[in-house]
């Protein structure tokens, strides 16, 4: 192809120059110095690292194996101990069996492995036979360590029963310190939580008259406290109901109920009881039912006794004409109604159930299944009607009296517990406006 055939072609770069070539070079050997010097930076700061964590690991370790050896030094201290003291409560002298009764629950509390460990040894009926002890220090040493053993474990709680515990308990409240009372009734207390899961042994001849002999002489909130919970666990058995009841427990609890401090507890044991006809009997034949239940119900302060109380007082009253005109002589109606327009829920709700049956004693039967019950009326019998409109009548006299006895104290608490007057006077006129459920 000739020159003036060949088409227009961009021209060729020029070659490069040595000069250019040596920037170019050099410019490359900066660059891979400076990534070298970086490169080498990266693995100086890695190895670092490296022999720090090594250190730091050593260190760690080091302190591990510190903190394993002086555990495995009190471990073997325990066990040291563990050995000493059952040596002791097996074949050493009283005074060897009480300082073994103090290690071992020493070692009871702080460990609960130990617990089962020291059963396996055969502690427990060893300790048991220090509980008959005439001598009140090494008696209470045992029971503490008992108290120990049986925290959180059925299986040592059992072998206490098995072991005949109950059998070692004192004769006679006189010779037991309060200090001492107090253990034994922490003892059962926990004892007694085996009452819910298998055949308890309750002998009336040996539980049940120490508890309640601790419960009415002691003075002590602890003692009590443990012992109403004794009570309550075993009354929570159907079949604890009768030797519960033959040794006066309904009389005791009774007494003890006007005690705010323990009256719930006292309360839910007597809701346990009552359900049961020798328990219903045992209350009716009170001198202090209904009276005392009745002032239970203006604890304000006391929702849940308040709850209590009525549940037991709408027990007694069903299908007993006797124990509703006792009622009804003692003041209930008031009470009731005050209940009703400022109790909690429930006790509103049990407070209403009531009121409706004292609404007309004189025209109620009991029901087979229900509280009493209004007559049936003939329609078109005047006689009828004409009684049925007096006793409307008088129930709402009853309202409007007792209401406006009490207005001004019901007037004064709304006030105190909220100082929204609006609030109040819708209460008012929503509960004026209102009959009693028929």
């Amino acid at each position: 192809m000739s020159p003036e055939q060949r088409p227009n072609m961009p021209e060729p770069p020029p070659s490069p120059s040595s000069s250019s070539i040596f920037a170019l070079s050099y410019l490359k050997l900066q660059f891979f110095a400076r990534v070298r010097r970086f490169l080498q930076t990266k693995r100086a700061q890695k190895s670092i690292k490296t022999r720090t964590k090594a250190m730091v690991n050593k260190e760690e370790q080091a302190t591990i194996t510190t903190t394993v050896d002086r555990q495995s030094s009190d471990i073997d201290d325990d066990s040291v101990v563990l050995q000493r003291s059952v040596k002791r409560l097996h074949f050493g002298s009283w005074e060897e069996k009480e300082m073994a009764a103090l290690e071992i629950e020493k070692l009871a509390r702080e460990d609960a492995k130990m617990r089962n460990l020291m059963a396996e040894l055969g502690v427990i009926p060893a300790l048991v036979g220090m509980v008959a002890s005439e001598v009140a220090g090494r008696q209470r040493v045992a029971v503490n360590a008992l108290i120990e053993l049986a925290n959180g474990t059925y299986k040592n709680k059992a072998l206490m029963v098995e072991a005949g515990i109950f059998s070692k308990l004192p004769k006679s409240m006189d010779v037991l310190e309060e200090p001492t009372r107090q253990d034994f009734a922490e003892l059962i207390q926990s004892l007694s939580s085996l009452a819910n899961h298998t055949q308890f042994p309750l002998a009336s001849s040996e539980v049940l008259p120490f508890l309640i002999g601790i419960l009415e002489s002691c003075s002590s909130y602890e003692t009590k406290e443990s012992c109403l919970g004794t009570l309550y666990n075993l009354s929570a058995v159907l079949d604890n109901a009768g030797p519960l009841l033959s040794n006066g427990a309904v009389q005791t609890l009774l007494r003890v109920v006007s005690e705010k401090e323990f009256s719930e507890k006292a309360l839910a044991t007597l809701g346990h009881l009552v359900v049961t006809l020798m328990g219903k009997k045992a209350m009716e034949n009170s001198s202090l039912v209904p009276e005392s239940l009745i002032e239970i119900m203006t604890w304000e302060d006391k929702p849940k006794c308040q709850e209590l109380s009525a549940y037991i007082l709408m027990i007694l009253a069903h299908q007993s004409s006797a124990l509703r005109d006792k009622m009804l002589k003692a003041g209930i109606v008031p009470v009731l109604l005050e209940v009703a327009l400022l109790g909690s829920p429930l006790a509103q709700k049990r407070a209403l159930k009531l009121l409706q049956w004292f609404k007309d004693e004189r025209q109620t039967r009991m029901g087979p299944h229900s509280g009493p019950q209004t007559a049936r009326i003939a329609i078109g019998s005047p006689v009828n009607n004409r009684e049925a409109q007096e006793g409307k009548k008088l129930m709402k006299d009853l309202v409007k009296q007792s209401l406006h006895k009490n207005m001004e104290l019901i007037t004064r608490r709304a006030n105190a517990t909220s100082g929204d007057s609006s609030k109040f006077k819708s209460l008012v006129i929503s509960t004026s406006s209102k009959s009693l459920p028929c």
